[in-house]
């Protein structure tokens, strides 16, 4: 069986995944932690990070149909 570890489709399912539990992360952290602005800024902006890099692979694996 011919598996490529390095495909974009595995690649934004890793992506994917990390974003949920960087979610997770934030919400838990929020209740816990919610004096400590600075992580929680941290977090969200690593969030947004990976949310640009799933929206660049999608477009890049299912391109805008011609006009």
């Amino acid at each position: 069986m011919d598996i490529n570890l390095h495909s974009l489709p595995r690649r934004l399912i890793e992506l994917r995944m990390e974003h949920a539990d960087l979610d997770s992360l934030i919400d838990q952290a929020a209740l816990t932690l919610p004096d400590d602005e600075l992580s929680l800024r941290r977090l969200k902006k690593r969030r947004l990070r990976l949310r640009d890099q799933i929206a660049q692979i999608e477009a890049e694996l299912d391109p805008p149909e011609p006009a």
